[in-house]
C-alpha cells in the first residue's frame, strides 16, 4: 500500500465526508460487520534482511512495551476509551540519525493521517516510541500498500509498519519482527442486508459467498490480505494463505474506506477487510 500522501484524512473520516457529498437515502446509509472471522493471520513489522541490529532492537522494544503495559495502553486509545496521540514526522535528511518508516495511511486503526498532516494509529504510535527508544528522529513515508515491503527491501525505508500480515512470499523479501497483533478477515455489509444474519460459523458465511457470481462485486483495499481472500491463492501452495477465493468480481481500492463508501453508494455488494479496520470503520460510520 503505498505512495506518499501529504494530507489524507483518516479512513473513517473519508467515508463520512464522501457519503456526505451524496443526497437522499445514501447519506443516511449505515453498515454492519458480520462478526465472524474468516481467516487467522498475524501482523509484524518488516525490516531489511541485512539489518540484523535493527531487527534485534525492534523485537527488544516490542517485548518491552508488551511487558510494561505500553502496548495495551496504545491499543486502548483505539479500541477503548483512550485518546489517540498524534505523531509528527520529521523531514527526511540523510545527514541526520533517523528511523524511516514505510506505512500506508487509511488503514484504521493502525495508520491514519489527519488534515494537518499529523499521523496516528497503533502502528505509528509504536513507531514514535521505537524512534525515541533508538534515539532517532522519526520520518514517516506514506505510500501505496503494495510499495511498503519493496521500500524496505530496497533500503528506501528502514522498517515497514503498515498492518503487514506475515506471509511466505513477503518473508522471501524481508525479515519480520515478532508478531504483535492477531488479525482476521471479516465481511462488511449494509445494515439492512440480512443475507448473513443466521450465520454462526465461517463455514456458514463461506457457503453463501460460494453461491455468488461474477455479477456480484466485493470490494477490498488493494494489496491487502482481503484482496487475496477474494481472488484466492491455492495455486501458490505453501507460499499462500490457502484461500480458495470467491466467485465474484473483485473491486480493489486504495483505502478500505473507499470500498465501504462504494458499498454504501450501491456500487458494490460487500467489503472484505481485516477485523480491526472493519470494526473501526463501522463504528465511525454508524456514529457508535
Amino acid at each position: 500500500m503505498k505512495k506518499i500522501m501529504a494530507a489524507v484524512l483518516a479512513a473513517a473520516m473519508m467515508v463520512v465526508l464522501l457519503c456526505a457529498c451524496n443526497t437522499g437515502s445514501v447519506s443516511s446509509a449505515k453498515i454492519k460487520v458480520v462478526d465472524i472471522e474468516l481467516s487467522q493471520e498475524s501482523y509484524a513489522f518488516a525490516v531489511s534482511k541485512s539489518d540484523k541490529e535493527l531487527m534485534s532492537n525492534v523485537n527488544e522494544y516490542l517485548a518491552k512495551i508488551k511487558g510494561d503495559g505500553t502496548f495495551d495502553a496504545i491499543c486502548d486509545k483505539y479500541f477503548g476509551n483512550g485518546t489517540p496521540t498524534k505523531v509528527e514526522s520529521k523531514a527526511l535528511d540523510t545527514g541526520k540519525d533517523q528511523l524511516v518508516v514505510a506505512t500506508s495511511t487509511g488503514f484504521e486503526p493502525f495508520e491514519m493521517v489527519d488534515s494537518a498532516g499529523l499521523f496516528y494509529g497503533i502502528d505509528l504510535e509504536i513507531a514514535a516510541g521505537l524512534a525515541s527508544y533508538l534515539g532517532k528522529e522519526l520520518v514517516i513515508q506514506d505510500m501505496k500498500f503494495e510499495s511498503v515491503v519493496t521500500s524496505v527491501q530496497t533500503g528506501i525505508c528502514d522498517i515497514g509498519m503498515a498492518g503487514l500480515t506475515v506471509t511466505a512470499k513477503r518473508q522471501a523479501l524481508v525479515d519480520f519482527s515478532d508478531s504483535y497483533y492477531n488479525a482476521a478477515q471479516m465481511l462488511i455489509v449494509k445494515a439492512d442486508d440480512t443475507t448473513f444474519d443466521n450465520c454462526k460459523t465461517a463455514d456458514d458465511v463461506v457457503a453463501i459467498l460460494d453461491k455468488l457470481t461474477s455479477a456480484n462485486k466485493i470490494g477490498c483495499q488493494a494489496g491487502t490480505t482481503g484482496e487475496i481472500y477474494i481472488t484466492g491463492d491455492l495455486d501458490q501452495g505453501d507460499d499462500g494463505y490457502g484461500f480458495k477465493g470467491i466467485p465474484v468480481t473483485k473491486m480493489a481500492y486504495d483505502y478500505a474506506a473507499l470500498a465501504v463508501t462504494a458499498m454504501i453508494n450501491g456500487e458494490i455488494d460487500y467489503v472484505v477487510v481485516d477485523n480491526a479496520p472493519a470494526k473501526a470503520i463501522s463504528k465511525s460510520v454508524n456514529g457508535k
